[in-house]
């Protein structure tokens, strides 16, 4: 038989409420982009403003996000967004998934399982340090976001865009980001138009986008 304080604490497990358990999710890809950010050096306001673009719902990053040949989905937990996943790799598609997008057929094999991507922490730290890498490639902020979403120009710019756009609207800010950076340190925040960069990315020899195709 219990006693008294396992009985309280089974009462207090069992009444918290369903949105509390929502919160908590909504706050993991943001949580994880920092530590992120703080173990790479990538900018957290740039990996804080990425995963909003890549998974936002209902106003944040969202976690449990499966994209299957171009279509967006949003599920309540880990599970649910973890089996749709398997379903679409067993019917022969290649999900992106999780806090940012990884593509399942490009980078599943720095991973055990479809299932271990979904862990913000993973997600984010494997993300920001190809991110990382593609910086050491093009040397700024903004060829390196363009091409981490796609090799394909066009693409590249677009989500560039986006990017910045999450950005100078406050969007990352809302997210626990810092905009505390110097413009002429952060090329995604200088004036002008901030696709220009991506508009002539070239593609990357053997290596490949963490989204979409080339």
């Amino acid at each position: 038989m219990p006693d008294q304080r396992s009985s309280i604490l089974l009462c207090c497990l069992i009444l918290v409420p369903a949105g509390a358990m929502a919160d908590d999710a909504a706050d993991l890809c943001r949580d994880a982009a920092e530590r992120a950010a703080r173990t790479t050096g990538v900018p957290q306001v740039l990996l804080q403003a990425m995963t909003l673009v890549e998974t936002r719902h209902s106003g944040t990053a969202w976690p449990w996000t499966v994209n299957v040949d171009g279509a967006g989905s949003w599920y309540p937990d880990r599970a649910q967004a973890e089996a749709a996943a398997r379903r679409a790799l067993d019917g022969g598609s290649y999900p992106d998934v999780g806090c940012f997008q990884i593509n399942t057929h490009w980078h599943g094999a720095a991973f055990p399982s479809v299932e271990a991507m979904f862990d913000p922490e993973t997600n984010a730290r494997y993300a920001a340090g190809f991110l990382l890498d593609l910086y050491g490639t093009y040397g700024n902020w903004s060829d390196a976001v363009a091409a981490y979403h796609s090799r394909d120009a066009d693409r590249g710019a677009d989500y560039l865009a986006r990017v910045a756009s999450a950005m100078a609207d406050g969007d990352a800010a809302a997210q626990g980001a810092s905009f505390a950076v110097r413009q002429n340190e952060f090329p995604l925040l200088v004036s002008g138009d901030p696709a220009t960069a991506g508009s002539v990315v070239p593609r990357l020899p053997g290596r490949a986008p963490l989204v979409g195709g080339p």
